[in-house]
């Protein structure tokens, strides 16, 4: 994909003296501590959970 390019010198000045990493950095579960993994599964899985159950008991009215 390569580097990604900054939408104007502005910008890329304004990120440099703010320290934003250069490129977008996406999250990986497997660097972060346990603890903070099990809290982002749970929450991940309680949204998916209540999200079913309200679709399903949406459909049964």
């Amino acid at each position: 994909m390569g580097k990604k390019e900054p939408f104007n010198d502005a910008i890329d000045h304004f990120n440099k003296i703010e320290g934003n990493p250069a490129h977008a950095v996406s999250t990986d579960w497997s660097k972060l501590p346990k603890p903070i993994r099990w809290i982002g599964y749970f929450m991940f899985g309680f949204i998916g959970v209540g999200g079913f159950i309200v679709l399903v008991l949406t459909l049964i009215d």
